[in-house]
């Protein structure tokens, strides 16, 4: 039998970051990592404008909604949307640390209140068919994380939910902003291992602090996937590996520097027609193009890149000369250094 490799490499929910037009670049870049959107509350699923919430286009597929909120049956309803709308999971964010999901009892704040999580869960995978997952923290405030993460994961399963993506930090939800919250409280790696190894019948898959394919592959020593946040973001030349890994579990050699600038700039070819098409419905450049400025970054031009870009983008009218112009000021012979 095939290994399961659903959850083996995933591209976090970054709000602001992992818009559609974000997941429609990178899927040019890997055709198997598992994205995932931007967090959508129950409540502006809704109630608000679907299709510019949470529309997607089809290419985007493996793709999962995440979802914020407390309240059961919104959160039922919000995940019945998303699945006519045609997502192939549903994930319930218990790990957002932010004022707003503070304000409403929800992201991180959950992982306080596992039998809630356990009851939205309960009602979220009665009201689809698709796969309904969680992703959580090691804890909030004052945890004892050894304590919180486990029971946390025992009650919220005891319900069903059998994928969890577990960013291995703790959550300050007072005295650390959202920025903070990422980098400053410490990594418990070995922690969510306990986890795995003590829940081997869970999809453990972890989250946090891994940079590089190099880093990610020695975790999948220990987990069943790995989930990139900024890294992937910042860096997405990193994506144009990533389904090499997923079927080896192991990081893949370094390309030859030409051959790998020439993947890079094939995907920005590809993305072409997707800029195009969403041009033509009114979006201007810059809502897609901002998503690829650091794609060069490991290129001589990479600065003329990124400023053309940055500054020719947001210009109203903007269209694909943009990009053109943007790529014609990289090097023909497409050699990779240091810039």
């Amino acid at each position: 039998m095939k290994p399961d490799h659903t959850y083996r490499f995933c591209v976090a929910p970054m709000m602001d970051w992992t818009d559609r037009h974000c997941r429609a670049f990178h899927r040019t870049l890997t055709k198997q990592a598992r994205l995932y959107t931007e967090m959508v509350t129950a409540d502006a699923v809704i109630h608000g404008d679907r299709d510019r919430l949470i529309g997607f286009d089809p290419v985007e597929h493996p793709v999962a909604l995440q979802l914020g909120g407390a309240d059961p049956a919104k959160l039922a309803e919000a995940a019945r949307i998303g699945e006519a709308f045609g997502y192939g999971e549903i994930n319930l964010n218990c790990g957002c640390p932010s004022d707003r999901v503070q304000s409403g009892a929800f992201g991180a704040v959950l992982m306080k209140t596992p039998d809630l999580v356990a009851e939205c869960f309960t009602a979220m995978q009665a009201a689809v068919d698709v796969p309904v997952t969680v992703k959580c923290r090691i804890g909030v405030d004052e945890d004892d994380p050894a304590e919180r993460l486990p029971d946390f994961v025992n009650v919220v399963s005891a319900a069903g939910c059998e994928v969890f993506a577990v960013h291995a930090r703790k959550a300050w939800l007072n005295g650390l902003s959202p920025k903070e919250n990422r980098a400053i409280p410490p990594l418990d790696y070995e922690l969510v291992a306990e986890l795995k190894r003590s829940r081997p019948d869970l999809t453990i898959v972890l989250n946090g602090g891994i940079e590089s394919l190099e880093q990610a592959a020695a975790r999948l020593e220990r987990f069943d996937g790995v989930m990139l946040g900024r890294a992937a973001y910042q860096s997405p030349s990193l994506l144009v590996h990533a389904d090499a890994m997923i079927e080896t579990g192991a990081a893949p050699a370094a390309a030859h520097q030409s051959d790998e600038a020439a993947r890079l700039r094939a995907a920005v070819e590809a993305y072409k027609p997707y800029i195009a098409a969403r041009l033509a419905e009114g979006v201007p450049l810059h809502a897609m193009t901002r998503h690829m400025l650091g794609l060069f970054q490991a290129c001589p031009g990479a600065r003329a890149w990124r400023r053309t870009l940055s500054e020719r983008g947001p210009r109203p009218g903007a269209g694909l000369e943009v990009v053109d112009e943007a790529l014609a000021r990289l090097p023909a012979d497409h050699r990779l250094a240091a810039e």
